[in-house]
């Protein structure tokens, strides 16, 4: 149970962390003077009582955990959606928020139903009248409810404790996106992604690593394969935007996400270094959709973090709700773009598969603690912050662009039914296609010249690296073969799954393993996947 005061439940008004006035309801960090966070079931009384005072919220539930426990998903927005068929015609922008992916990571936990509180407080808010609002307060909850004061003990509170970071698999839900083995990211995608098409998706976390003086971080998605137009955007556009609002309107130090490259020498550089889309926002990126990674900074104190999170929560709606039609004419253009570059690629139409971390245009400032060394109990050389601090102007590494590329094709012929890589592909909303009769056609074969699996384990999988070949040939494919089209809105997911090359495909993932070798003997079977590299003209039907 959340621990609510007597009094508290009498009184009209309050001040919340962020300063406004709302209803007595309160969050269980509240309640506690922050020295808690919320249980599984404290955040679902709270949306209990959240339906109580306002007929604008909705719940429903996107997944079911491995420990059993229903994910839940608020919907908010007057008028209320009855479902996502309404919002085809709908002149209000989809914003979904992601919180506690992480068990440990907590604030965003909180920052949220304190968000979903205060707007639901007040029936007259442009939030309600611009957004259609998805919020998932509480996403891994199998590792939210193992609460231990042993987790996270470098965090700066809460003193009674926080979750664990992985799901019921002991899988990390933030390297799932890509091979969707977990029901939380398999909701998601499908629950959330697939049907609502959310123009902005937001995920919170806590930071580990560099010493500073802000409390709030952020950063956009920056795969190197994403349409660059949304990538610039986010950079030029609505970050430094973002940012301006939380320094001048909400009063909160904030920087752009990242680690020292060398916490010894900053001048080299303050980067971002996931880029890779088994992280969620990079996913997202894929999709042609915009998305913030929120990264709360770990030794703030718990207070701190939670109004930094809510401050940027509301900074991202205020953008939203004055640069709602933009966004959406972007959203809309970047998918015309990615479906005609499908339609008829030509030579200069490229997908990467190695990539290179350039500074952005504009360096970031920073305000750091100046550093000593020291000896740990084991005799190793440490760093740690004095009390000194002081502001340093340095490259931010986050501009991700190809360093190497293959052809971008027409179409993917996967020679093998495989139920486990069609299961994935449909989850991923990508449509499959599969031939009306036989058809002779010019691909490009890929042949296998080596291949090695990883020495270490990796999110229970030996991934896989390959080196091929790439060999155009005339070959006749019998009816039924599967076709993937370039053509759709998602052919940039589509081709970081089927490039055999990529950083977090199907071959990475060990999805075609069983069918890369034979038993005996040291060659290779034909990779299960071919390309089509310019348009052609054949007759498929839908799978």
């Amino acid at each position: 149970m959340r621990r609510i005061s007597l009094l508290a439940l009498f009184c009209f008004l309050f001040t919340s962390v962020s300063g406004q006035n709302n209803t007595t309801l309160l969050t269980t960090a509240e309640s506690s003077h922050f020295e808690s966070t919320s249980t599984y079931a404290d955040v679902m009384e709270f949306i209990t009582e959240l339906k109580n005072i306002s007929p604008h919220i909705r719940l429903e539930y996107i997944a079911k955990s491995i420990e059993g426990r229903d994910v839940p998903l608020m919907i908010i927005g007057n008028p209320l959606p009855k479902n996502f068929q309404e919002l085809n015609n709908d002149r209000r922008i989809v914003i979904y928020i992601q919180a506690n992916i992480h068990g440990g990571e907590i604030e965003g936990k909180e920052a949220v139903q304190m968000l979903a509180r205060d707007i639901l407080s007040n029936s007259s808010s442009d939030y309600l009248k611009d957004i259609v609002l998805l919020i998932c307060p509480i996403f891994n909850i199998d590792g939210n409810e193992k609460i231990n004061t042993n987790n996270r003990r470098n965090q700066s509170g809460p003193k009674n404790g926080v979750g664990d970071r992985y799901n019921g698999q002991n899988l990390d839900l933030n390297r799932d996106a890509m091979k969707v083995e977990t029901p939380e990211v398999y909701g998601m995608i499908t629950n959330v992604l697939n049907k609502w098409d959310p123009a902005i998706m937001l995920d919170l976390h806590t930071t580990n690593g560099s010493y500073h003086t802000e409390p709030l971080t952020y950063t956009w998605m920056m795969n190197g394969n994403t349409e660059r137009v949304l990538v610039n955007y986010m950079r030029d556009t609505m970050m430094p935007s973002l940012k301006n609002s939380l320094a001048t309107k909400y009063k909160t130090p904030n920087v752009f996400y990242g680690e020292f490259k060398d916490m010894r020498e900053p001048q080299k550089g303050w980067d971002s270094y996931a880029f890779e889309p088994r992280y969620i926002v990079n996913y997202i990126g894929l999709r042609n959709r915009l998305a913030i990674l929120n990264e709360n900074y770990v030794y703030a104190d718990f207070k701190t973090r939670i109004n930094g999170s809510y401050n940027l929560l509301k900074a991202v709606l205020d953008y939203a709700v004055f640069n709602k039609e933009e966004i959406k004419k972007l959203l809309v253009e970047a998918d015309k773009k990615v479906i005609a570059r499908g339609l008829n690629p030509t030579e200069k139409d490229s997908f990467a598969v190695e990539f290179v971390n350039n500074p952005t245009p504009v360096p970031e400032t920073i305000e750091i603690y100046e550093l000593e060394p020291y000896k740990d109990a084991n005799g190793r050389d440490r760093l740690r912050p004095t009390d000194k601090t002081k502001t340093v102007t340095v490259p931010y590494y986050a501009d991700y662009f190809p360093k190497r590329n293959i052809k971008f094709p027409f179409a993917y012929i996967i020679t093998v039914k495989d139920p486990e890589v069609i299961s994935l592909l449909k989850t991923h909303g990508i449509k499959i296609e599969q031939l009306s009769k036989s058809k002779t056609l010019d691909v490009q074969s890929i042949k296998t010249k080596e291949l090695k699996g990883a020495q270490r384990l990796n999110q229970g999988h030996y991934n896989n690296s390959i080196k091929v070949e790439y060999v155009n040939e005339t070959k006749e494919f019998p009816k039924g073969t599967l076709v993937v089209k370039t053509a759709q809105p998602l052919a940039n997911v589509a081709a970081y799954l089927l490039e055999p090359e990529t950083d977090d495909g199907l071959l990475f993932w060990n999805f075609w393993d069983k069918y890369l070798v034979t038993q005996w003997g040291g060659g290779y079977l034909p990779y299960p996947v071919s390309k089509i590299i310019n348009k052609t003209d054949f007759e498929t039907e839908d799978f």
